[in-house]
């Protein structure tokens, strides 16, 4: 009833809420998309997407939709794999910001694992900038990280906003200079925070620095300061700082997939690389809206 081929770009049209960017990412014509995503509502009979020339967003059918596309889409690539004989095998180097792994990233490795225990998988958790220099020296795979929006390299898992939060009891004294909470450099985060305050000439002062996320929610649940936060990945125990507290905007930010290009990678490696992007792709927008438990 329903074709693979217009689920996966229903779930990137959901995933991105862009008809454009989930175009760039399947590698096809925005018309294609939107002829997919047609004849899918065509089959299912419902709407799923309300859409502008502003804005898209998913209906309750667009909801409801997305965990059968999931479910759909996993079952066909089990069926496909195992009769075809090309089952992912190999080493996989895969790095991750802490973001994603606080999330439910670790529900989708675990299912990776299960479906391909071929796979010796090597997990490094780091800043984002230092994956991407990790990246480029060859010492990875695939990688899931943070980047500035509209740079040309890198496989769109979705799109999201900075936002400023901290703890719910936390005053602000717009006549002090603003305490921070951040990651060391080179985070992007960080490096975001700094540059919207000083072009905006907001006064500013770092109260905590950690690479660990951990470390920085406890921070900011115990009133240090605000952090730049993902706006769809918020932990729990803190909230967004309203707009009456007068700070700056802070901008969108892309999460993407990167592929390794180094000399030791081999067909194994390139194929447990893509079998986890799709698995990572497919699970996209519940990684998103997942808050870190702690």
């Amino acid at each position: 009833m329903f074709e693979p081929a217009h689920l996966r770009t229903f779930l990137a049209v959901a995933q991105t809420l862009s008809f454009t960017q989930a175009a760039h990412r399947l590698g096809l014509r925005q018309s294609t998309v939107s002829q997919q995503v047609r004849r899918l509502e065509g089959a299912a009979g419902r709407q799923l997407f309300v859409r502008d020339t502003h804005s898209v967003s998913l209906t309750e059918d667009g909801e409801a939709m997305l965990g059968f596309a999931r479910t759909i889409l996993e079952a066909n690539e089990r069926a496909a794999s195992w009769f075809a004989g090309t089952r992912p095998r190999g080493r996989l180097r895969f790095g991750a910001s802490e973001d994603f792994v606080l999330t439910r990233l670790p529900e989708v490795l675990e299912s990776f694992r299960r479906e391909h225990p071929e796979v010796e998988l090597e997990l490094t958790v780091d800043l984002s900038e230092t994956l991407h220099e990790q990246l480029a020296a060859g010492r990875f795979d695939l990688v899931l990280v943070k980047r500035h929006p509209h740079q040309p390299h890198g496989r769109l898992v979705w799109r999201d906003r900075l936002v400023w939060i901290g703890g719910e009891r936390l005053r602000l004294d717009a006549h002090r200079p603003l305490p921070l909470v951040a990651f060391p450099p080179p985070a992007v985060t960080r490096a975001r925070a700094l540059e919207v305050l000083e072009r905006h000439g907001r006064p500013w002062r770092v109260a905590c620095t950690s690479r660990s996320l951990n470390g920085l929610v406890a921070a900011a649940r115990a009133g240090l300061g605000v952090m730049a936060h993902t706006h769809g990945m918020i932990p729990p125990g803190l909230v967004r700082i309203p707009a009456r507290a007068g700070l700056p905007e802070l901008g969108g930010i892309d999460v993407v997939l990167l592929y390794g290009t180094g000399p030791g990678r081999d067909d194994a490696s390139r194929g447990s690389a893509e079998a986890l992007a799709r698995a990572i792709l497919a699970a996209g927008d519940r990684l998103h809206t997942a808050a870190a438990p702690g």
